[in-house]
């Protein structure tokens, strides 16, 4: 076999079991293995690339040797941060796709450019330099946006900022990119071609940052996968660059699984991709001066245990609260001892719950709650007018009655989990503060709620403990 036959072959097999990663992690049982096909994916990727610089006579591998340590040195403590963190964490990993992107496409041109070689800067390859800078550097500022925003750093803010004529700016920001890509397509030597192309990269880079700005921190995860769809785009583009096949296909399919993911969390709000760009949405509802203070009402964990002991169905709808607290366990515990007591009980998930879809299906398979328990919120919702309790750990806009009754509220329209509808409702929050959609939820208000006061953790864990100690007389 020769060495371009076996490059091509590690490249084959590695865009197989790409595919059959993303396939893989599609079921809870098979998703470990999906992860590992694309680590061996991504290995076989690297070696081919190697394999083909040392066979054409290249002698900068070593180059690609350090950067593969160096990647794998920064990459796994990246992968050790807490699940809270993953959204921002995925962010981050676009951002360095998106910059490698850019820095790639932007080295090819400068090496044609200088070689004056104007075969390697046919129109169709500056066609594809021009996507990759543009889209690699507007992924990179953009994530590192979003980034910032999840993780709540003082010098980002949350809330979405907005201007007179700021989609109008930002439009010819782009239209002015675009315009000097055509011009560099149709004339990629001209002497004006690097003070060009060098706009573009500013004008990339200053638009990522501009698009995240007036989004609001309860976007954020719909944007990161938005993201994640421009990177494989990039990615596509570099590849035909490069002539790389490989390339090619792990980009499309890393964008086709953003576009998708972004869709299916566009229609769990009942949003469009043009409402979550340019909605700003996100910004804090102000009370009506002069309005009737709103009252909570207060319960015990003793008594909320003593009403869910005597419970035939009891559903709990976990929510990014939960999260924070790691308090998975302690729900696996309470889960245990309803169970004991001969309580059927199912977990309401809805798709944007947390930070990402499947944030709270991964928290809870780590405790071990079968997963036949765990309950989409299409299915869960026929349910919940015979539910006796439900019980919401940390969850807010996803149970907000507003999104069905309230037609001024941001949220108004999104499909959300009907604990509203069950017989009593019991609501585990830390403060008064509102969610991540910065409005007031007025299932938190109804004569059938109560109020448990505290960090999820401890809180779910004296549930617990209640039932045990009542199971024990």
């Amino acid at each position: 076999m020769s060495a371009e036959n076996l490059v091509q072959l590690l490249y084959l097999v590695a865009t197989g079991l790409f595919i059959m990663s993303l396939r893989w992690m599609s079921n809870p049982e098979t998703a470990r293995k999906g992860v590992f096909s694309g680590v061996a994916a991504m290995v076989l990727a690297v070696a081919g690339t190697l394999a083909g610089v040392i066979t054409t006579g290249g002698t900068h591998y070593w180059w690609i040797l350090a950067a593969f340590i160096a990647g794998s040195a920064v990459g796994y403590p990246l992968a050790q941060v807490p699940l809270t963190a993953v959204p921002q964490r995925t962010a981050l990993s676009h951002a360095f796709g998106g910059l490698a992107a850019g820095l790639v496409g932007t080295g090819k041109f400068f090496l044609y450019y200088g070689q004056s070689n104007e075969e390697a800067l046919a129109p169709y390859i500056v066609t594809a330099l021009m996507l990759e800078i543009l889209l690699g550097f507007l992924t990179f500022t953009g994530s590192l946006m979003a980034a910032g925003k999840l993780q709540e750093l003082k010098w980002i803010p949350q809330r979405p900022v907005t201007y007179p004529g700021q989609n109008v700016i930002n439009l010819g920001l782009f239209t002015l990119a675009l315009a000097l890509g055509v011009a560099l397509v149709l004339n990629p030597l001209a002497a004006w071609a690097p003070l060009a192309f060098m706009l573009v990269m500013v004008l990339s880079l200053a638009f990522g940052v501009l698009l995240i700005l007036p989004i609001g921190g309860a976007d954020m995860p719909t944007v990161i996968s938005i993201l994640n769809a421009y990177a494989g785009l990039s990615a596509v583009a570099m590849g035909f660059v490069l002539n790389n096949k490989l390339l090619i296909t792990a980009g499309a399919l890393d964008g086709s699984s953003g576009l998708i993911l972004s869709i299916i969390m566009c229609k769990a709000m009942n949003r469009s991709f043009t409402n979550v760009l340019f909605g700003a949405f996100g910004q804090t509802q102000q009370a009506a001066a002069g309005g009737e203070a709103k009252v909570y009402k207060s319960d015990t964990p003793e008594s909320a245990a003593q009403i869910m002991a005597q419970a035939d169905l009891v559903v709990i709808v976990p929510g990014y609260g939960m999260a924070v607290a790691q308090a998975q366990h302690r729900v696996r515990e309470l889960y245990d001892q309803l169970k004991k007591r001969g309580v059927t009980v199912k977990f309401a998930i809805h798709p944007v719950a947390g930070r990402m879809p499947g944030h709270m299906n991964v928290l809870l398979a780590e405790a071990e709650i079968p997963y036949d328990d765990l309950v989409e919120m299409d299915e869960i919702n026929g349910d919940l007018p015979q539910a006796d309790v439900a019980l919401i750990i940390g969850a807010n806009d996803v149970v907000n009655p507003a999104a069905r009754t309230d037609k001024t509220s941001p949220i108004y329209g999104m499909p959300i989990i009907d604990a509203d509808k069950a017989r009593t409702v019991f609501a585990i929050k830390r403060s008064k503060n509102p969610g991540f959609a910065g409005i007031e939820n007025e299932l938190y208000y109804l004569d059938k709620t109560f109020m448990l006061f505290g960090d999820a953790k401890v809180v779910v864990g004296e549930l617990a403990r209640q039932l045990a100690g009542e199971g024990g007389h």
